[in-house]
């Protein structure tokens, strides 16, 4: 099986351009995320979603859709940053600063003007480098993003421990998908309460099942003759392109220049 993120990085209009030349645009964009002002942050979202969906034509609905899961995983933690619990006696410390709460015995709950500004400060700028990090693996397959970073002198071990880290995922997946189909075929999702007690099965099934996994799929490397090495091919022919390099080059100088713009003014 694969994942349809890494069918993805193997077709798109951007896959003849040499790995080395992503990566390098993909890295210095996400630089400029980090220290980033907001509005150059939202910028940069845009900007690379144009490059993601534009230029390498990666279907709008499966960018979406993996920017979404992201986006919803990253803002299960910002109650955290925008939610404060302070004890009832200390309501007028933080009169300035609430927009509203609610009092809970001893304790009282309230959402922060100062931690809502930082909330948000975090979703844009987290959403800017989760658009670094698309354009990078839906333009790049991983064994090549792996083998750029050997040839930058990325210790081995780091590099195999990545591949098997990739490999483990096909596996995991493979498995919760062969044990929910088993289910589904027993009827095991007809009702709330059945779907309940197979949800439960099949994470308790997991771990052991994915360990038998791992272990017949180290026993096949054995059996080739494994030499504590893994190896990529790469066949296809890789043109470097200069219009791309020049679009990058300006785009980021622009993105920086208007960044220490808005932080002068």
């Amino acid at each position: 099986m694969t994942l349809p993120i890494d069918t993805l990085s193997y077709n798109n209009n951007l896959r003849t351009l040499p790995p080395e030349q992503k990566l390098l645009f993909a890295l210095v964009v996400l630089g400029i995320a980090l220290i980033a002002s907001p509005l150059t942050q939202v910028l940069i979202s845009l900007w690379l979603a144009i490059w993601t969906i534009g230029y390498a034509k990666i279907p709008i609905q499966s960018y979406l859709k993996l920017l979404g899961v992201s986006s919803l995983f990253l803002g299960m933690g910002l109650p955290a940053l925008m939610i404060n619990i302070i004890g009832a006696n200390q309501i007028d410390l933080v009169a300035s600063d609430q927009l509203g709460g609610i009092q809970l015995g001893g304790l009282y709950f309230y959402l922060s003007h100062s931690g809502w500004q930082e909330a948000v400060k975090v979703f844009i700028r987290s959403l800017a480098c989760i658009s670094c990090l698309l354009f990078m693996l839906m333009t790049i397959p991983f064994v090549e993003i792996v083998q750029t970073l050997r040839r930058c002198q990325l210790p081995e071990a780091i590099g195999d421990l990545l591949m098997l880290m990739y490999r483990f995922l096909f596996i995991l997946i493979n498995t919760v998908i062969e044990l929910r189909l088993a289910q589904q075929a027993r009827g095991g999702y007809r009702t709330w309460k059945l779907a309940v007690k197979s949800t439960s099965l099949l994470v308790s099934q997991l771990l052991q099942r994915t360990i038998i996994r791992y272990q017949q799929f180290c026993l096949g490397f054995a059996a080739r003759g494994f030499t504590d090495r893994f190896y990529g091919f790469n066949g296809q022919h890789r043109n470097y392109s200069q219009r791309y390099a020049l679009e990058g080059m300006i785009g980021c100088l622009s993105l920086s220049g208007l960044d220490i713009y808005l932080r002068i003014n």
